[in-house]
């Protein structure tokens, strides 16, 4: 019998969700080493160098054990990849996951994230069992503010000092969706 993926492709109407692959380290390079898109991340330098990308995209693959995944998210139109959304720091007892995502920036404002987000949040209710997924956000992050909140992702408090990075102290708001409260 052939065992079900935790983490599969999946599609939204324009989007189709997709395992990383080492061809995709020239774009995870330009994505995390762009100042606008790496703003409000605090939890790792802009990367400089395709090892960077090519040991990101490696610590993303064969997720299916691990307490993490990375999905690209690539424009069903033409096939581009235009960023990552993925879970962090799944606990499998208590049915916790955080959510992560990022855009690169020349596809902001069309939807993409919300779309790529809302079909990550039906896989961890539907599938993955999830009770809670969380997210922490920095407060400037106005943007992925919104996505939650669109989302029904309520704000429950401040993580003061939560990231220590580049030699400062950052504070981050905590949000979270219960599965009762999704749709």
């Amino acid at each position: 019998m052939k065992e079900t993926k935790k983490f599969p492709e999946m599609e939204t109407s324009r989007l189709r969700l997709r395992e990383l692959r080492l061809n995709d380290a020239h774009f995870i390079l330009n994505l995390y080493s762009d100042e606008n898109v790496c703003k409000f991340l605090y939890d790792e330098e802009l990367y400089t160098n395709i090892d960077e990308a090519n040991n990101y995209i490696e610590w993303n693959t064969y997720c299916e054990n691990k307490n993490h995944n990375r999905w690209g998210i690539i424009r069903k139109a033409d096939g581009v990849i235009m960023g990552t959304v993925g879970f962090h720091l799944w606990d499998r007892y208590n049915h916790i996951a955080e959510i992560g995502y990022d855009l690169a920036e020349e596809y902001w404002g069309e939807g993409y994230i919300s779309e790529a987000v809302e079909k990550c949040l039906e896989h961890g209710f539907d599938f993955l069992r999830l009770n809670r997924i969380q997210a922490y956000v920095a407060p400037e992050n106005h943007s992925s503010i919104r996505v939650l909140e669109k989302r029904g992702f309520k704000k429950e408090g401040i993580f003061r000092d939560k990231h220590y990075f580049m030699g400062e102290y950052y504070d981050l708001y905590c949000y979270s969706l219960l599965k009762r409260e999704w749709k």
